[in-house]
């Protein structure tokens, strides 16, 4: 592939760049800023918003007729990657998770009532959004076939019953996407339904402490008690759900990865910063062979993720579903991501440790990366699936046409 980007991306990079380090970076750095839960405060979240939205950098990944720019994946991994340099970075463009996922998918398997009624509000930031289909143990988790929550078909309703876990940042949301078994059969038995925070027949049972910061509306378990809902609210059609989780995952596993470079090489900075400044025994620690050992191998670990990911983006891009590639790319930066922030943290010592710094915020988040979007063991049994089916196919290089 032709790594070279085109001047628009280019643009686009530089305008994130300067408005991450210009406009971001000073919120970032003023606690009083932030929310009880580790993350960017409503009132400067919205001043930022509004600043993004002026400069025309506001949901850069959708298409032109939905309210974006129509970037493709590979534009939008040189520009993720720009905007999560700060750990508020993707909220502020309006590219953050889980409500970038469900913009793209909406996108794509709306239809035009849908896309007015579900995403529409979404694109334009009055709303936030959750994905709701891991369940508790025995429910379904990076297997969705195990879903247990079910919608049963009543004339033209459906009522939904069941219970899910970890739903990311549904304290917040409005709209939602549920995924519910319809019938057993195990390639058409699940569906993808719509739904609004208002509606009866669900409840928040309960917002799960975690380890690492919060996304706004937190990591939910939440409880469908016969909930009610129309034929129109299912997105696709009836026993599509596995093709939507298809068409959401796979290009927003890779969106985390676009996103978690931006964050290890905001790591690096930190410590390359501190160890030019930092002496000890005489010398500086930027000096130090140990020192230099570490930021070089992190520097070759942050260009083989962006290799990997580009790569994984371009072949998304050609309409490819990239799982290979977007499997590599998952277990390499998740890792990458957990490495940058423990190596700057040594580099930096007690400041590294404190939170005069980043650093711990990004460390508490990357043992996360990990097993959000499927644990490295499931990406790892993907990849071995795939070769053991493909054989020697599984190393080809795509064929031009020249």
């Amino acid at each position: 592939m032709d790594f070279r980007i085109s001047a628009r991306v280019a643009d686009y990079r530089s305008r994130i760049a300067r408005f991450v380090e210009q406009e971001i970076f000073p919120v970032e750095l003023d606690r009083n800023a932030w929310d009880c839960h580790g993350n960017i405060g409503h009132t400067a979240l919205s001043t930022l918003q509004e600043k993004a939205r002026a400069e025309g950098l506001w949901c850069l990944q959708l298409q032109k007729e939905t309210g974006g720019q129509g970037l493709g994946k590979v534009g939008m991994a040189v520009c993720y990657e720009e905007m999560n340099r700060s750990i508020f970075g993707p909220v502020v463009f309006n590219s953050a998770a889980p409500d970038d996922g469900n913009m793209m998918v909406l996108e794509q398997a709306g239809t035009d009532a849908q896309k007015e009624r579900w995403l529409k509000p979404i694109v334009e930031g009055k709303v936030r959004s959750s994905f709701a289909m891991t369940e508790p143990h025995p429910g379904a988790g990076s297997d969705p076939n195990m879903m247990l929550t079910t919608a049963e078909k009543r004339g033209d309703t459906y009522v939904l019953r069941g219970r899910k876990w970890f739903i990311t940042g549904a304290e917040n949301a409005s709209h939602f996407i549920t995924i519910a078994r319809t019938s057993d059969d195990p390639r058409h038995g699940l569906t993808a339904f719509l739904h609004h925070r208002d509606e009866p027949g669900w409840r928040i049972e309960r917002r799960i402490p975690i380890m690492g910061p919060e996304e706004h509306g937190g990591h939910c378990e939440i409880v469908y008690e016969d909930m009610v809902l129309p034929a129109d609210r299912v997105l696709l059609g009836e026993g599509k759900g596995l093709k939507i989780t298809q068409m959401r995952l796979g290009p927003a596993r890779l969106t985390h990865c676009m996103r978690w470079l931006g964050l290890a090489k905001r790591c690096t900075e930190i410590a390359r910063t501190y160890a030019c400044e930092r002496e000890g025994f005489g010398i500086r620690l930027a000096n130090r062979e140990s020192t230099q050992i570490k930021l070089g191998d992190l520097a070759m670990g942050i260009e083989i993720g962006r290799l990997l990911v580009m790569k994984a983006a371009w072949t998304l891009d050609q309409g490819d579903f990239a799982k290979k590639e977007v499997s590599m790319a998952k277990i390499h930066v998740a890792n990458l991501l957990h490495k940058a922030a423990d190596t700057a943290i040594q580099i930096n010592g007690a400041r590294g440790y404190s939170t005069d710094t980043v650093l711990e915020w990004i460390y508490r988040y990357a043992r996360q990366a990990r097993l959000v979007d499927g644990a490295d063991e499931v990406h790892q049994m993907v990849l071995n699936r795939l070769q053991a089916e493909s054989g020697p196919s599984f190393w080809s290089w795509p064929m031009s046409e020249d």
